[in-house]
Formats: C-alpha cells, sequence, structure tokens
C-alpha cells in the first residue's frame, strides 16, 4: 500500500500563498482580515515556563484556522491561547479578551451575531476594550453567571475563565458548528481545543465537546444549555406558514452577512446554497446590508461538465454575482486525501468524499483575498432533505430521523463545513443551522414536510414553497424544484466512481480479510474506508478513533433509518444514488 504520512508530519501546514497574489488582499491590507483557534489548559501540575512552552506548542497546530495574529494568558495552573482569524473588528479585537480588571479570561472561536442587541441589554454600564462581537460574553457572565448561554445567537466555542470564583467553564453551540475537543492529561489537567491535534500528544483521553453543552469546574460535569421542545421525544404539531419560513430564513442569512473583511457565497446550483446566494444577493443590491466588495462573489467548484458547475453557473448568471467556477480532476482529488484527512480529523467515507472538493475550492477562494464565506448545510437535517426519506414510513419516523441527524451534525457536515474552510484560514456560516430558525423550522408538524411526489411535494417541499414568488423571483424555477443531489455526488459522478478504483489498487482483499483484527473498532467494510482509515491512524493514534461515528448509512441515513426499506439493507452506501428509484442517476442493481 502507498506510503502514508508519518506522523511526524503532524506539524504539516499548507504552503502559505504569496503575499502578492491576490488583487483583493492589496486592496484591504491594511485591516489584516481573517475562524480561529482556541486551547486551554487547566489545572497543570506544570512550572508557569513550562505550562506557557506547552500551551503554545499545543496552539501551533491550529494555527491554519488563525492566521491573522496569536496571543496566550498564563495563570498558573491555567494557560489559555487563542489563534486569530480576524472577521469583526480586525484591527483591535485580538484575543484572549479580559474583563476591565482583569479577573476574567475569555477566548472565543466564532461569531455572536446578536453582540449588539445584547450590549443594549446589558443592566450595567461596562467600558468595552474593543469592537469584537466576543467581548459581549465577559459582562454578560458577570451578570448572569451560565445562564447567559442560551441569549446567544451565533457559532462559538469558548473557555472563560473566572480568577475571582478559581472557575473556568467551557461551552459549545446549540449544534456544534465550530469544532471542539476535550481531553485530560495524567496529571488531572483538563484541556480544550478546537481541534483534536491540538491534544493529541499531551492528552491520555480526549472526546468531541458534545454541542449544546457547557462544562463548569464548580462540578466538574458537562451540563446540557440546550433543550428545545422538538427534540425531547415528542412530535411536534405546528401548522405551517410559508411566509413565516421565508421572513425567518432572510433573517437567518442577514445575520451571518455581518463582516468587516471580503466575504462571498458557496454555490453548488442545488436548492440550499443558492437560496443562500439569492438572499444576500438581495440584501446587497436593495441596501439592506453592505459588502466590503461592493458585490457578491459566488464560487462553485466539481469535475469539468459536472452537475453543480452547471447549475451553478446558471444560478449566478441570474443572480448577477461575481462566479468563480473552479474545476479539478479526480487525480487532483486523490492526491489531497491525506491532507483533508489530517484537517478534517476523521475517518468517515462520506464526510471524506464531500470535503476532498471543498478543501481544495477553499484552496482557490483564500487566494483572492475572501475570508468569510455562506454556505447551505443543515437543510436537509431539518427538512429531510436527502432522497431516503422519501422511504420514511410516517410523520413520526420522519421527525426523529431528522432530530437524530441534526444532533449528529457536528460529527458530519458542520465538521465538513468548517475544517475543510479553516484549513486555509476561511470562515464557513451556516444560515440554516441559526437557532431562532431551527426552533420556527423544526417545530413545523412534520407531516408538512413529508414527501409525496404524485401529490407534487418533491423533498424539501416547504423551502420551495416558501421561495416560490413568481411575481419577484428568487431563482429560476428549475433550479428551485432541481432534485437533491449530495455534493460529493454533485461535484460529478465519476468522483466516487474514481475513489473506489482507487482504494481498489491500494488495499487487497486480505487487507480486508483481516480488517476487524487491525480495526476492531468500526471495522471498515469496504476498501475506501479502509483506505482512509489507514491514513486517519497515521495521524491520530489510538484512542482518537473513538471520536468518529460508525454504522451502516444509505445516501446519508442513521442506522435507525435503513429499517425504513429491505431493500436499504442490501444497497448501504451513503451516495444519493444508492437510493434506486428515487435518485434519477440511481446505482444499477447488481
Amino acid at each position: 500500500m502507498q506510503a502514508l504520512l508519518s506522523r511526524t508530519c503532524r506539524a504539516f501546514k499548507p504552503r502559505s500563498l504569496r503575499p502578492n497574489a491576490s488583487l483583493l488582499a492589496r486592496d484591504f491590507r491594511a485591516t489584516r482580515p481573517t475562524a480561529c483557534g482556541i486551547l486551554a489548559i487547566f489545572d497543570s501540575s506544570l512550572s508557569e515556563s513550562k505550562l506557557r512552552k506547552q500551551a503554545l506548542e499545543c496552539a501551533k497546530t491550529l494555527r491554519h484556522r488563525g492566521p491573522d495574529w496569536n496571543g496566550i494568558v498564563v495563570n498558573p495552573p491555567h494557560a489559555i491561547a487563542h489563534e486569530r482569524l480576524a472577521i469583526i473588528d480586525p484591527e483591535s479585537g485580538e484575543q484572549p479578551l479580559t474583563s476591565n480588571d482583569n479577573t476574567i479570561v475569555l477566548s472565543v472561536n466564532g461569531e455572536i451575531y446578536n453582540h449588539k442587541e445584547l450590549r443594549g441589554e446589558l443592566k450595567s454600564s461596562y467600558d468595552f476594550k474593543t469592537d469584537s462581537d466576543c467581548e459581549v460574553i465577559i459582562p454578560l457572565y458577570q451578570e448572569y453567571g451560565v445562564e447567559f448561554i442560551n441569549k446567544l445567537r451565533g457559532m462559538f466555542s469558548f473557555v472563560l475563565y473566572d480568577k475571582k470564583n478559581e472557575r473556568y467553564i467551557a461551552v459549545r453551540d446549540h449544534i456544534g458548528i465550530t469544532p471542539m475537543y476535550m481531553g485530560f492529561g495524567a496529571d488531572g489537567s483538563v484541556m480544550f481545543s478546537s481541534e483534536l491535534k491540538g491534544l493529541i500528544d499531551v492528552c491520555s483521553e480526549y472526546k468531541s465537546f458534545p454541542p449544546g453543552h457547557y462544562y463548569d469546574s464548580k462540578n466538574g460535569n458537562l451540563n446540557k444549555w440546550y433543550e428545545p421542545e422538538w427534540a425531547d421525544g415528542r412530535v411536534p404539531a405546528e401548522k405551517l406558514d410559508l411566509s413565516s419560513v421565508r421572513a425567518a430564513f432572510e433573517q437567518a442569512v442577514q445575520r451571518r452577512m455581518m463582516a468587516d473583511v471580503p466575504w462571498g457565497v458557496l454555490l453548488s446550483g442545488g436548492l440550499d446554497s443558492s437560496l443562500v446566494a439569492s438572499i444576500a444577493k438581495r440584501k446587497t443590491d436593495r441596501g439592506e446590508m453592505s459588502s466590503v466588495l461592493n458585490e457578491v462573489h459566488s464560487f462553485s467548484i466539481g469535475l469539468e461538465g459536472s452537475p453543480d458547475l452547471i447549475a451553478a453557473k446558471k444560478v449566478a448568471d441570474f443572480l448577477g454575482t461575481k462566479h468563480h467556477n473552479y474545476t479539478f480532476t479526480v487525480n487532483q482529488g486523490i492526491d489531497a486525501l491525506e491532507e483533508v484527512i489530517y484537517h478534517l480529523e476523521t475517518y468517515d467515507v462520506t464526510t471524506i468524499r464531500a470535503s476532498t472538493p471543498m478543501f481544495l475550492m477553499a484552496r482557490k477562494i483564500k487566494s483572492i483575498g475572501i475570508k468569510m464565506v455562506l454556505s447551505g448545510e443543515g437543510a436537509d437535517e431539518v427538512f429531510g432533505g436527502y432522497l431516503y426519506f422519501h422511504k420514511a414510513p410516517n410523520r413520526e419516523e420522519f421527525h426523529h430521523e431528522c432530530v437524530r441527524k441534526l444532533d449528529a451534525l457536528h460529527l458530519f457536515d458542520c465538521l465538513r463545513a468548517n475544517k475543510s474552510t479553516s484549513a486555509w484560514g476561511i470562515e464557513a456560516r451556516v444560515p440554516f443551522l441559526d437557532k431562532d430558525f431551527l426552533e420556527l423550522a423544526m417545530n413545523i408538524d412534520p407531516q408538512e414536510k413529508m414527501i409525496d411526489v404524485k401529490g407534487g411535494r418533491i423533498e424539501k417541499w416547504i423551502m420551495r414553497a416558501a421561495f416560490d414568488t413568481p411575481e419577484d423571483p428568487y431563482l429560476p424555477n428549475e433550479v428551485l424544484y432541481r432534485q437533491k443531489e449530495q455534493f460529493s455526488d454533485g461535484v460529478g459522478y465519476s468522483w466516487i466512481d474514481g475513489l473506489k478504483d482507487y482504494a481498489e489498487e491500494m488495499v487487497n482483499d486480505k487487507q480486508m480479510q483481516h480488517a476487524k483484527h487491525r480495526f476492531p473498532h468500526n471495522t471498515p467494510q469496504t476498501k475506501e474506508a479502509y483506505l482512509y482509515r489507514s491514513i486517519f491512524d497515521s495521524y491520530f493514534p489510538d484512542p482518537a478513533q473513538l471520536t468518529v461515528p460508525g454504522g451502516p448509512s444509505i445516501a446519508c441515513s442513521t442506522p435507525a433509518a435503513i429499517e425504513w426499506d429491505k431493500a436499504f439493507k442490501n444497497m448501504a452506501d451513503p451516495s444519493g444514488r444508492a437510493v434506486a428509484g428515487i435518485h434519477d442517476e440511481a446505482y444499477e442493481k447488481e
């Protein structure tokens, strides 16, 4: 088998781009603009100098996430470090942030979209040191304690140290849009990191930090702060109001257009990304929101002649965005696999298939000076958009599967969107996972989401109908009603076929025969899965494999949905083409 990158390459970082390679970068160099990386060590037994060195070394593994600046605060036995990507207030928003009396230290990865409203709601006056959207967390904590977390609207993971009360908390957003891991050292220390690679050399145990939770040193427990009624086991029954859906989603997109640096939109030409692009373009053209570039840039990638490239160009022409169509070859994608798995920190087949073209596209986007992009992840989980939902037996199962998908999204699509882009110092924002939009959309009676092709309702009918406004169209009709295409399929069907062929060359039958001995946990069931797992293990030793989920899947389903149809059990492939009789280009039955 082809030699894998050795563990000595863990410090690998992509080559930096030439400083004069981008015209856009020249125009905005004064702002030094761009998602971030956080690294915190608590209750360490190390001396101050050794603790500082350890924190800095661990934080360096995250520098691709925050290429603009770094900072560290050491207060033995604790150390908090930050690698910064400056999106809001690039001139003065360095982190870690501190309170006015320096007794609170805060390090944040992400964005607080309602920070201006929260500043205005403070009961007591507070002397802000910066214009950073994250600084409001400090006075909110001072006024409300941990109860403030539910007030936040955004994507975030952060650590906060309260010196007066000798207390520290770590928090992750409601869905897990931004990544965070938790580790434990042999000396009793507790660590938090934006990525697994910040922990593997110093922790004896580590795990993915659960979304919607906070860790509190007061009790040493993970505590749930996000507990929506739609996820408590009941099936919602709210009536559908299409105008409310449209208004709520437009607000979700507008919130994410907040930026002081050049930004753009990822445009696959499918329904979800096209709606995001359409709303962003409208808000900009109508003066409701502004863009540093005074125009909206859109980006797509695929193999030459792929479905996504064709559809994306059609949408871009309709909207009038400044569009960038990028192509890649199967060989270029295969060449990037090891880097992709290193940055993604997963061996999940679907995630790697979809992440590779996104990773390649992010590099291109970074080269022209864009530092933030809007993306369409989350719609399929909220509205049951995957093609296997055609087989949902009833409204109850439909809803429960949506909840299961959202519960695990931080291990799949959120991980992909965040890490594929942050590998190159770009931040991806996802309007469909807006906390308020979720509250509305997930409480709609799931009967309204059920797919009834004969009755004119295809997957994600609610979003299609909400934005079907012929008098002022958001999208061309053929795009508004385009069949769901998973990103790994839409970039070109030969991409997945090429990966399977490559894995067939690299992994032999004897290796598969003994796979259960080499990989007793989540044993690979295909040669493609075996290949990815081998690369993963070369970077991330035991017990890192426990941070990645497993189980059978049909077109991205959870294992539970395999029971919906007998045919699913015989065709367990994560591609949408595995759903025979539904996908227009379904795999032929062997």
